[in-house]
């Protein structure tokens, strides 16, 4: 299963190598939200979220919904913008600047959206003037919980109210501990940028592709970039009517994931790692039998990728593999049987989620793997 970019065509000079620090702030908000995702940065998020004020923690946790479980495209507006050529802004003013463009349907869609669902690489009405669509975002948010459910009420009823609150809070992070981090990583990421280019302008883009990560490979015939995902999805690079290229963008936040964005009308943007932090080994080899025995079946390891992110329902894994819940059920209870699950009741909601602090000692292949 891969994610596709379609490149036939497209000239070198097209590929774009930048850092983006409206994309680093949420990848750093992410990292704060799920710091089992990235046992590498205890230090940074622990340090960071101890210091962080009641008003405005309790402000990210009422925004969650952008960068938690998924990774929101709002993070990279200048990928819906045509006149930018994929170009994000050199400074988090700018970048806002930028998400402050996008017209009041594109940033809802974009910021109710989750990139791992099987809607997200399909057109389709915004929430904003269809009623399905409308449905669709709020039963989502419901089986989040109360806090998801408001913000998704808040933008649907009045986006411009939210835009101007979501601008305040990155610009109250940015105060808070950005600014500094930003000093910290933006020569890094700068340097990484300027490198790859490089690499691209003298080996080719296979090379540069290479360097980007593992899981990012060229075709034989050079007209797809495949994105090695536990999922499928496909976007073209030469789209006119948002313009021709494809954006990289380093993050030192990102590891193990991968992010790719690829919804229509948006030019595609892969947002890479530059760095990887390495994890404890694994528990006794019993217990490591059992938990690899329960990984086995292709279908529990499709549905990690979904229960890696966030907590869903039998109904919503369901749905989303096209099997029937009774089935769902019976992988649900290997999963637990080996210790990999937590479960939760969340009102008439159960939720399952996957143990990323147990599955970290699997090794970091198959935490990059689900988490990508």
């Amino acid at each position: 299963m891969s994610v596709m970019i379609d490149i036939a065509g497209l000239p070198p000079e097209r590929m774009v190598f930048r850092p983006s620090p409206l994309a680093e702030l949420c990848a750093a908000l992410h990292a704060l939200a799920e710091p089992v995702h990235h046992p590498g940065l205890h230090g940074w998020t622990t340090a960071t979220n101890s210091a962080l004020k009641p008003d405005l923690a309790d402000r990210l946790c009422e925004a969650d919904f952008l960068w938690r479980s998924t990774f929101s495209d709002i993070s990279l507006p200048c990928a819906a913008l045509p006149q930018t050529q994929g170009v994000p802004g050199a400074t988090l003013a700018e970048d806002l600047d930028l998400l402050d463009r996008l017209d009041d349907e594109v940033f809802v869609d974009a910021a109710l959206e989750i990139s791992c669902s099987s809607r997200y690489s399909r057109p389709g009405p915004s929430p904003l003037v269809d009623a399905e669509a409308r449905h669709y975002a709020m039963e989502r948010a419901m089986a989040r919980g109360p806090r998801a459910v408001e913000f998704a009420r808040r933008i649907l009823e009045d986006p411009p109210a939210v835009r101007a609150w979501l601008r305040r809070l990155f610009e109250d992070c940015a105060e808070a501990f950005f600014n500094d981090t930003w000093q910290r990583v933006r020569v890094q990421l700068t340097a990484d940028a300027r490198h790859k280019t490089e690499v691209l302008r003298r080996k080719g883009l296979t090379e540069a592709l290479a360097e980007v990560s593992p899981a990012v490979t060229l075709t034989e015939d050079g007209s797809r970039i495949n994105v090695d995902k536990l999922g499928n999805g496909r976007t073209t690079a030469v789209d006119p009517a948002i313009g021709p290229g494809v954006t990289f963008v380093p993050s030192s936040f990102g590891w193990p994931h991968v992010w790719v964005l690829h919804a229509p009308g948006w030019r595609p943007v892969i947002h890479y790692p530059v760095a990887a932090a390495e994890l404890p080994g694994p528990e006794s080899l019993e217990l490591l039998k059992l938990r690899l025995e329960a990984l086995a079946h292709p279908m529990r390891i499709r549905m990690c990728r979904y229960l890696a992110r966030s907590a869903y329902t039998t109904g919503e894994l369901a749905t989303a593999h096209d099997i029937s819940a009774p089935e769902v059920s019976r992988h649900i209870s290997v999963l637990k049987k080996a210790g990999l699950l937590t479960t939760r009741r969340r009102g008439r909601y159960v939720l399952h989620q996957l143990d990323l602090t147990v599955v970290a000692r699997l090794g970091s292949d198959f935490l990059e793997g689900v988490l990508r």
